[in-house]
C-alpha cells in the first residue's frame, strides 16, 4: 500500500496558458505503479492543445521524477503548497483550472478527497476546485473492493465528482484482477468529453444493466477470406466506456475489434452473425438496455468452404448468399413478447439515394424495426466507419428527433446515454 505525504520539495506554477493553448487542465499524480502510464496522458492532453499543469505527490515522484512532467507538460512542476507562496498556489489552481483529472487515483488520495483532507497541494487543489474532477483510480483489486474504498468513492460520487471504474487485468506482479489503470487514450477522451460537456458524465446510469453490441460481423467464405464490413467499433466502445463512466453495469459483444475494452465493461467476442445473434439473446434476457450498435451483416455465403479457394484462369464460381436472421427485429419481438424488458436502440448507417435522403431512410428503418431509438449515422467517403468523430441523428418512437453536431464519438456516446435515460424515466 502507498500513502501520500505533505512532505514534497516544490518548484514554480505556470503563469499562464502556452500560446494557441486550449482549456486548462490540473492533472494531480499519484503514488502507484501506474503513474508511468499517466505520462503518456499527459502527452496526449498537450497534443489536443490543452494547458496542463502537474501536481504530482510526494509519492508519486519515487515512480516518475520531476523532469518527465516538466519536459511532456511545458511547465515546471508544481508540488508544494509553500513554494511561491504569493501566488497561493493552493487556491490559484484550482480556481483557474477548467478540469481536474487524478491518475492513478490512490485509495489514500480517494479518502483524502472524500473527507475533505488536505496535506498536500493537489489535496487543496481539490477542495478549491470549482470544475469537474475525474478521478481514475489505480489499486490493487482488494484495496479496490475494500469497504472504506467503495463508501469513499460513493461520497465522491455524490458530491458530483467522476469516479470512473477500473479496468481488469494484469496488476502488480503476478496479480490479475479490478483496479488496472485505464488506457490513457480512454482517460484522454473522457477528458475531453467533460472539457465540451461538464455534466455529461453524470452516475444517471447506476445500477443499471446495458447490453452492446459493437464491430463488423465477418461471414466466412473460407479459411482466409470472408464477407464484412468497414466498422471498427470505435462508437460502440465509446458508449460502452461512457455508459460505465455514468455508473451502468456494461456487458460488451464486440465482433472483430482489436480496441482495448472499456474499464468498468465485461466484454464477450464474436465472429459471426450467427454468434453475435446467439450472444445477444442470452445477454438480452438480463439487461435493462440493449444497444445495437454493431454493424450485422445482411447475408452470408451459403456454404463455407473448408479449404482456401485456389486462384485460377478460369472465371471464379459465383458466390450464393442467404439473409441472416434480423437480430434487432427479434430483439424487439422477444421484448413485446414479455421474455425481457429493455429499452432497445438500433443503429442505422445511411447513404441517400434517389428514394430519399439519409434521414428518411432512418424514419422509414425506425417504423419498420420497432425499437425505442435509432441512431442514424450518415456514412461513405470517410464518414463514421473507422473516425474518431461522427454526427448523428437520434430518432425517438415517440417523434422527438436529437441532432448530434459532428465532433468526437464520445460525444454522440453521451447524447445515446441521454436519450436512454430519457426513455428509462417516463
Amino acid at each position: 500500500m502507498t500513502t501520500e505525504s505533505a512532505a514534497a520539495t516544490g518548484t514554480g506554477l505556470a503563469d499562464g496558458p502556452a500560446p494557441g493553448a486550449g482549456r486548462r487542465i490540473v492533472l494531480g499524480v499519484c503514488g502507484g505503479i501506474a503513474a508511468y502510464k499517466v505520462a503518456d496522458l499527459l502527452r496526449r492532453l498537450v497534443e489536443a492543445g490543452h494547458d496542463v499543469q502537474v501536481v504530482p505527490t510526494a509519492s508519486a515522484l519515487k515512480f516518475v521524477g520531476e523532469p518527465t512532467w516538466a519536459a511532456l507538460s511545458h511547465h515546471p512542476v508544481a508540488t508544494d503548497v509553500f513554494a511561491h507562496a504569493d501566488q497561493i498556489p493552493h487556491v490559484r489552481l484550482g480556481r483557474g483550472a477548467d478540469l481536474v483529472v487524478v491518475a492513478p487515483a490512490t485509495a489514500d488520495v480517494l479518502a483524502k478527497a472524500a473527507h475533505g483532507l488536505a496535506d498536500d497541494l493537489l489535496t487543496n487543489t481539490l477542495l478549491t476546485a470549482r470544475c469537474p474532477v475525474l478521478f481514475v483510480p489505480a489499486m490493487h483489486t482488494e484495496m479496490w473492493e475494500h469497504p472504506a474504498t467503495v463508501d469513499n468513492v460513493a461520497t465522491l460520487r455524490r458530491r458530483g465528482c467522476v469516479v470512473v471504474e477500473p479496468a481488469t487485468g494484469r496488476l502488480t506482479g503476478a496479480d490479475t484482477g479490478k483496479g488496472r489503470l485505464p488506457e490513457p487514450a480512454e482517460i484522454a477522451r473522457l477528458a475531453e468529453l467533460l472539457l465540451r460537456r461538464p455534466g455529461a458524465l453524470v452516475p444517471d446510469l447506476s445500477g443499471v444493466r446495458v447490453l452492446i453490441t459493437a464491430g463488423g460481423t465477418r461471414e466466412p467464405l473460407d479459411p482466409v477470406r470472408y464477407l464484412g464490413n468497414r466498422s471498427s467499433g470505435r462508437q460502440g466502445f465509446e458508449i460502452a466506456s461512457v455508459a460505465a463512466a455514468r455508473g451502468a453495469q456494461v456487458s460488451l459483444i464486440a465482433a472483430n475489434v482489436e480496441l482495448p475494452t472499456p474499464a468498468g465493461a465485461e466484454l464477450v467476442r464474436v465472429e459471426t452473425a450467427e454468434q453475435l445473434r446467439q450472444a445477444t439473446h442470452a445477454a438480452a434476457k438480463d439487461a435493462d438496455v440493449v444497444i445495437m450498435a454493431a454493424a450485422v451483416a445482411d447475408f452470408r455465403p451459403v456454404t463455407t468452404v473448408e479449404h482456401k479457394i485456389k486462384k485460377s484462369e478460369a472465371a471464379p464460381e459465383p458466390v450464393e448468399l442467404v439473409g441472416n436472421p434480423d437480430i434487432l427485429v427479434e430483439l424487439v419481438a422477444a421484448r413485446d413478447a414479455g421474455e425481457f424488458a429493455a429499452v432497445v436502440v438500433g443503429f442505422a448507417a445511411e447513404t441517400g439515394d434517389q428514394t430519399g435522403d439519409v434521414l428518411s431512410h432512418g424514419r422509414a428503418k425506425l417504423a419498420r424495426k420497432g425499437c425505442d431509438l435509432l441512431v442514424v449515422n450518415a456514412v461513405g467517403a470517410g464518414r463514421a466507419f473507422g473516425q474518431s468523430d461522427n454526427a448523428a441523428i437520434i430518432l425517438d418512437r415517440d417523434g422527438r428527433e436529437t441532432e448530434v453536431p459532428f465532433g468526437p464519438k464520445a460525444l454522440v456516446a453521451a447524447a445515446v446515454c441521454d436519450a436512454v435515460v430519457s426513455r428509462l424515466n417516463r
